[in-house]
């Protein structure tokens, strides 16, 4: 695994070399004062620019004698920033602390030995009475934990334009059944001239789209027998959902390839699309655009998945040879108190990972997904980590990318029952 991260950052490293470690002119970290700390992350613009903001407002204000160093990288839903974080881990050379999706992904790091067991200061900070005991499972690994989240996404959330369905002749507020229904649904849209109803954009939206058909088809059992291996990857229910999702892609914009989840949202925002599958984080995308959830947008879980969240969460870690290890404990200490989680949270779109956050702090989309957390059978994203460690990720997002260019379906079976061989051997 650990060949496996520094290939794709050698493929990355020299683009992506000018793109971290700076905080508006900060010039990087000096590793010999420790009243910094260097936070990498994927946060580089927009909404999730915007919550990083916020949250390191908190940490300045909890902490001022800390200088924060931004070491973002932009782009693919964190792609960029994992492969330029694999090459400083592997030339010794990690900031304080690094973003990561809490679950599998976690897995590569742990095996390198790359990252430190934070179980001491989930019991220093009483985090295991604060965050929900399934959260606290999906973290820990052979009984010790290794990251501490600053959130709670849902992954298998569709974002709808009102306007545009109501113009097709479409009830906005009754989401439909099963994907069958959502397909009709999706060329009513399409013969009421909208040439590309379902917006969506680079490879990881295409994977996270069709996770959403393989929990809508499977049921959420049958989505993560497929993580263990009790689900074949070359069942009729896997062989259904990527028939469900040839023909979603029928209806989908022509230049998704060039495009990162805010653009695919905005097709959306701006009443050129119907629909885009796409985490919570959107959230924040349509209110920063003036727009109010239950009138002019409007969400659902995806068609045939209501019942279900599909988690992941952001969370960070800390590295083994951290320069400033005691800021960086600071830093985690920001994000898993009350206030950090609020003044990150109300911003990004998400949900707090604390159980004694109060709803009302929150706006309504926030509060139903703070609900069905709640009350919902809980699964794991595979576009976002929480499903699968990295290699196998990267596997099948490379299937999807090619079927999105060849449409061959039994190419795509075939491609990820070889993932799943090489992953669970």
């Amino acid at each position: 695994m650990r060949k496996r991260m520094s290939i794709m950052a050698g493929a990355l490293a020299v683009g992506l070399a000018l793109t971290g470690c700076s905080s508006g002119g900060s010039g990087g970290s000096d590793p010999d004062n420790p009243d910094q700390v260097e936070v990498f992350t994927w946060w580089a613009s927009g909404s999730e620019k915007a919550g990083l903001d916020a949250l390191v407002e908190e940490f300045n204000s909890q902490y001022p004698d800390i200088e924060f160093i931004n070491a973002a990288v932009a782009g693919g839903a964190g792609s960029n920033a994992k492969a330029a974080l694999a090459s400083r881990l592997e030339s010794g050379n990690p900031p304080d602390t690094f973003q990561a999706h809490a679950g599998a992904e976690l897995s590569d790091y742990i095996a390198a030995e790359q990252i430190q067991d934070l179980s001491d200061l989930y019991d220093e900070l009483g985090l295991k009475d604060v965050f929900p005991a399934d959260l606290i499972e999906r973290l820990t690994v052979d009984g010790k934990i290794y990251s501490v989240p600053s959130n709670i996404h849902r992954a298998n959330v569709t974002w709808v334009n009102t306007e545009v369905l109501e113009s097709a002749g479409i009830d906005p507020t009754k989401a439909p059944e099963s994907i069958d229904a959502w397909i009709s649904d999706l060329q009513k849209v399409k013969d009421s001239g909208v040439d590309a109803p379902l917006a969506i954009g680079t490879e990881w939206t295409q994977m996270q789209l069709l996770e959403n058909v393989l929990i809508a088809d499977l049921g959420a059992e049958g989505y993560a027998g497929l993580w263990d291996g009790s689900t074949a990857w070359d069942s009729d229910g896997v062989k259904t959902a990527v028939d469900h999702y040839d023909q979603l892609m029928n209806f989908v914009n022509q230049d998704y390839a060039g495009l990162d989840w805010d653009a695919a949202s905005q097709i959306v925002i701006d009443g050129n699309a119907a629909y885009n599958v796409m985490g919570d984080w959107a959230e924040a995308a349509f209110t920063q655009a003036g727009q109010t959830w239950g009138t002019e947008y409007t969400t659902w879980p995806t068609p045939g998945t209501d019942g279900v969240f599909d988690f992941l969460a952001d969370s960070f870690t800390l590295p083994v040879g951290a320069p400033h290890e005691e800021a960086a404990t600071d830093w985690l200490t920001t994000i898993s108190s009350a206030e950090g989680q609020k003044a990150f949270n109300t911003v990004k779109g998400s949900i707090p990972a604390r159980t004694d956050a109060d709803p009302a702090d929150y706006g309504e989309y926030q509060q139903s997904a703070m609900e069905s957390f709640a009350n919902d059978t809980i699964v794991s994203s595979l576009a976002h980590g929480a499903a699968a460690p990295i290699a196998w990720s990267s596997d099948i997002s490379s299937a999807v990318g090619k079927f999105g260019s060849d449409r061959d379906k039994d190419a795509l079976i075939q491609a990820l029952v070889a993932a799943a061989e090489s992953a669970l051997s």
